[in-house]
């Protein structure tokens, strides 16, 4: 099948559809994962997602994975919980909590996994989709729960834009202004475990973060703007995911979460070298100036 072929071809559609939504939500909230330095909280959160979905299958038997995604909810959630109480109510530093987040929930999810694969029971195979991701799958069911998990992170993010762009790069002065700045993070470290939860099926737990940091990542090297930036990184995610799914397609075997993530970091390598001589143009100028000056 050629690659043009492919675009109409259904199951195609539906998978690139589902990437492509998935791109754009983890542009737009890994922007200011990116710019607050917390880039390392989704690879926690993405990990510790492993254990509620164990603990669902575990407790009620099923599959389905509407249920299975509340369990990685919350399981996501009670780790960001757990690493903002550490940094708070002790004297450990943020990336330690991080690192200790991970390895308490990782490891726990593992266990589980490891239980539940040696229950006597056929119903639990396929539940390792879950750690690197089977795109391939993809439903209209779960494209609508990634469009929906995404209108409703773009109505938040337009809603509290200006609160949000002042907490990502002055925190102290969005404090001093009487803004809730501990509302505010608490809001934002959850958009940001929602839009994680929504990508596992297709990536994983292990590559979701990636999918989170590179669009967004790359986007900062082309622009200084917020504004442009998170538009930017919605673009490099959605063309991540197409570019993944459509190479996936392509080639036999080749698993669709590893080629979109990729496809990203392509996206990523191709914006250094671009970010590095757009900096040494600025260099120049701004010596032209001082030396105009003189």
């Amino acid at each position: 099948m050629s690659a043009l072929s492919l675009f109409h071809d259904y199951t195609f559609q539906v998978v690139a559809l589902g990437a492509a939504l998935l791109g754009m939500t983890s542009g737009l909230i890994g922007s200011f994962a990116v710019l607050r330095r917390e880039s390392l909280l989704g690879d926690v959160v993405s990990h510790a997602a492993l254990p509620g979905i164990a603990a669902v299958f575990l407790m009620t038997g099923t599959k389905d994975t509407v249920w299975l995604l509340v369990g990685a909810l919350c399981s996501g959630l009670a780790a960001t919980g757990f690493i903002l109480g550490v940094v708070r109510y002790s004297r450990i530093r943020f990336d330690t909590a991080l690192a200790l987040g991970m390895s308490v929930f990782f490891g726990l999810g593992l266990v589980l996994l490891t239980y539940v694969q040696k229950i006597p029971n056929s119903n639990q195979a396929g539940l390792q989709r879950f750690i690197f991701g089977q795109a391939a799958i993809l439903l209209k069911g779960d494209i609508l729960v990634i469009a929906v998990t995404g209108a409703v992170l773009l109505a938040l993010t337009l809603l509290f834009w200006k609160e949000l762009k002042l907490l990502s790069f002055d925190p102290e002065f969005a404090r001093s202004l009487g803004l809730p700045t501990r509302a505010l993070n608490v809001l934002l470290s959850a958009m940001t475990v929602a839009a994680i939860i929504a990508g596992l099926q297709t990536v994983g737990v292990i590559l979701m973060s990636a999918m989170l940091v590179a669009p967004a990542v790359a986007a900062r090297q082309w622009t200084n703007r917020l504004g442009v930036m998170v538009g930017l990184a919605s673009l490099f995610g959605a063309v991540s995911g197409v570019a993944g799914t459509l190479a996936s397609s392509a080639a036999a075997k080749l698993p669709a979460g590893p080629a979109i993530v990729v496809a990203a970091d392509v996206i990523v390598l191709v914006s250094l070298a671009f970010g590095r001589a757009r900096e040494s143009r600025g260099r120049r100028g701004r010596a032209a100036d001082r030396v105009s000056r003189a």
